[in-house]
């Protein structure tokens, strides 16, 4: 009978306690406060809008992507990919439709959760910047400056490129194999098995250090870049680009354009070096590496890449697909942001980037 007493007083505990926090939370959001569960919601929220954006903007490029690749690996012995042009009708000739979307299927897999982190860890940065330089300055109503949001971007940049980077760079080897390789990874599990297995764990972060330097450029000045554009736009208005305090969509675009072309061309030789590195120790490396039979140059760092890279290259080497990257980067980038923002307000997201 005691038993049943505790029981019943233990369940009628658990019903006034869910009463009270329903209470608690109807009283915050009417008073504009809103409660955790709220905030974990809009977290989710917020999360899958960066997801959606990251496939959407890659799978619309893939084609130009996978020659960027190509074109930064190819051995110097052996070129087969003379440019944007010639270099599309080279595998769409040898390898059909599949040839050119090859590799987008493990770099959606990698862009997703990359672009969710990297968009919730730029909110996250910026709010914990803001409220450092506010307690800092005593000003209250201070607002990010672009080299706060430089910060922001950069750290963003980091933590995501970071936690998936083993995705990345068993996606550059997928990219770039074909029919004719030796050795086919069957996708992405498969290539990161392989790779742990043959090569060892620091295999899978080959490449890392240009990848955090290369970070703070792009993705600092993507963020910087377009939120002090558009916030100048709206603060402006030039030509009535701005109505009720919103951009166009399109106007949205140009931002993200501009942004992106910015920070790609700082960052660039720094990718090719990454991508390089990345393939360092394939065993069974794609003929597009070894050049058909020639010898593949070997880095032992990230110094010794760009070293022989320029010496046996030239300078010009460490832009080797910039044309279809530019092409490529202005609308991935544009549309990127804009799915984000679109998707957040689809979700009925309070945060927003430029909060």
């Amino acid at each position: 009978m005691a038993s049943e007493d505790v029981v019943g007083k233990s369940r009628g505990d658990t019903a006034v306690n869910t009463i009270v926090n329903l209470a608690e939370e109807a009283k915050l959001a009417r008073e504009g406060v809103k409660g955790p569960g709220h905030q974990v919601l809009s977290i989710c929220k917020s999360l899958v809008a960066g997801g959606v954006a990251g496939g959407i903007s890659r799978t619309a490029v893939a084609p130009l992507e996978r020659l960027k690749i190509l074109l930064q690996v190819q051995n110097p012995h052996s070129i087969k990919y003379n440019g944007t042009v010639q270099g599309l009708k080279y595998i769409w000739r040898t390898e059909g439709l599949r040839g050119l979307f090859k590799g987008n299927g493990t770099n959606c897999a990698r862009i997703v959760p990359n672009s969710a982190v990297k968009f919730f860890s730029y909110e996250q940065a910026s709010r914990g910047i803001l409220w450092l330089y506010r307690q800092q300055t005593g000003d209250e109503s201070a607002q990010l400056s672009p080299l706060l949001r430089l910060g922001a971007g950069a750290c963003a940049g980091i933590i995501a490129m970071s936690a998936t980077y083993p995705m990345d760079m068993v996606r550059g080897r997928i990219t770039v194999q074909t029919e004719k390789s030796p050795y086919q990874y069957r996708g992405m599990f498969h290539a990161l098995g392989t790779v742990y297995r043959e090569e060892g764990f620091r295999a899978l972060y080959r490449g890392w250090l240009p990848s955090v330097i290369g970070v703070v450029p792009y993705v600092g000045l993507n963020f910087a870049v377009y939120e002090s554009l558009k916030d100048w736009l709206l603060q402006t208005n030039p030509f009535e680009l701005a109505k009720d305090n919103e951009l166009h969509v399109v106007t949205r675009l140009g931002c993200g354009a501009v942004a992106g072309t910015i920070g790609q061309t700082v960052a660039y030789p720094l990718d090719v070096i990454r991508r390089r590195m990345q393939m360092v120790g394939w065993s069974h490396a794609a003929s597009i590496v070894t050049g058909e039979g020639k010898e593949a140059l070997q880095y032992n760092g990230m110094i010794d890449a760009f070293r022989k890279t320029v010496r046996y290259e030239g300078v010009g080497a460490l832009y080797k697909g910039l044309v279809p990257n530019s092409v490529k980067v202005v609308p991935s980038i544009a549309i990127a942001f804009v799915t984000y923002e679109v998707v957040k307000d689809v979700l009925g997201v309070e945060m927003r980037i430029s909060d």
